[in-house]
């Protein structure tokens, strides 16, 4: 196998070879539209992932997965990465994180059972929680000092009055805020006083830039908290979401048996190719994943020096981590929903901030895992944009 160097580079992206691409991101809007929307990087796969498919191919090794050792590579992973020791019979997988979410909600509460989550958030959270027959208990985020992080206050009053579950977004999307581990501690203690199970999707924390240290709430230790679960995968940071593979792992043994309730049937809706590239990414990806970083993390300095000379008004704070912008509109004209107006006049296609949450009116995500060049060109319609409506 390879080095784990990038089968291409980062920066020289070619938009005709791009809009050849069938994923939803390419296909969702008219060809004149600039896709800087949905959360898909557009670089060259890393090529350790590039060889196991290929080679897959050639053999005709194209049927059920085997999910086994992809407990192993994740802890592998977890270890060299963060220094969490992961144990590995705590590991179960999961066609993708949401997926993971749902079923983890149904093994671990009750028909009907609160579950807090912090909008402005990832939208599929609202519907899945009420998807399982389970209520939305909204603790929206606070800014200290401009950083948005948890409203340690409210979030104590939710599990006060009755949730039982707390699904974390650590690093947080659409904001980009990673929690440090004294916030996460903080957080861990509160649900272990009143005994609520905190579910953490973690899936950009491979992500998260260089002057930040990701801390996953499973490595915490059962002495914080007994009843917690952290989801991972490598489709944000490997750019894998189409491959449908996923890990749950149970941050204690008290948690791993309520994860017993998982249905049997859970591991049988991997793809195949989704458990091979996983395992290609954990165990010989790392190198690609350290220059995807440096990209990306260079990109949203690069982003503030656009907004800034570009786009007067509109607020902008570089994430933590990943490669999406929380983009403020509010003292813009362009309403309550700036990605319909930036998609319909400025033809380029931001993800809508109102779905998130009604803290996310007047807000749109970008995605900014992209070359400078086309960074550039997006921001340059969102500014056209502005200045013609």
């Amino acid at each position: 196998m390879s080095d784990g160097h990038p089968t291409g580079g980062f920066d020289d992206l070619a938009l005709p070879l791009l809009r050849l691409r069938r994923s939803v991101k390419w296909t969702q809007y008219e060809p004149d539209v600039l896709p800087v929307w949905i959360a898909e990087m557009d670089f060259d796969v890393a090529r350790p992932i590039h060889e196991v498919l290929l080679e897959a191919v050639s053999r005709s090794d194209l049927g059920y997965p085997s999910t086994e050792p992809l407990a192993a590579a994740f802890a592998h992973f977890a270890r060299a990465r963060w220094s969490w020791q992961v144990e590995v019979g705590h590991v179960h997988a999961v066609s993708d994180v949401v997926t993971g979410i749902a079923e983890v909600l149904l093994a671990m509460t009750e028909p009907g059972d609160g579950v807090v989550i912090n909008p402005p958030v990832y939208a599929p959270f609202f519907s899945t929680i009420e998807s399982v027959g389970r209520r939305v208990v909204s603790v929206p985020l606070v800014s200290v000092a401009g950083r948005p992080t948890v409203d340690l206050g409210r979030l104590d009053a939710a599990f006060a009055a009755g949730a039982r579950a707390y699904l974390l977004c650590n690093p947080h999307n659409p904001t980009g805020t990673v929690l440090s581990r004294t916030e996460l501690e903080a957080i861990a203690d509160l649900a272990a006083r009143y005994g609520v199970a905190v579910i953490a999707d973690e899936i950009h924390g491979p992500l998260t830039h260089p002057d930040t240290e990701f801390t996953s709430f499973a490595s915490l230790g059962q002495e914080r908290c007994k009843r917690v679960v952290s989801l991972l995968s490598a489709s944000k940071a490997w750019n894998l979401a189409g491959m449908k593979c996923a890990v749950i792992v149970a941050g204690s043994p008290s948690a791993e048996a309520e994860l017993q309730r998982l249905p049997e049937s859970l591991r049988y809706h991997v793809g195949h190719f989704g458990v091979l590239a996983s395992i290609a990414a954990f165990t010989e990806g790392g190198l690609w994943l350290d220059e995807c970083v440096r990209h990306i993390a260079a990109n949203r300095v690069l982003l503030s020096e656009l907004v800034t000379e570009k786009l007067p008004g509109v607020g902008y704070r570089e994430p933590e981590a990943g490669y999406l912008a929380w983009l403020d509109f509010r003292t813009t004209t362009l309403g309550d929903d700036p990605a319909d107006v930036l998609h319909t006049v400025g033809r380029v296609a931001l993800s809508p901030g109102p779905p998130m949450g009604d803290e996310g009116i007047g807000f749109a995500r970008l995605n900014f895992g992209t070359s400078p060049a086309i960074l550039t060109e997006a921001v340059e319609r969102i500014a056209a944009t502005l200045a013609a409506h």
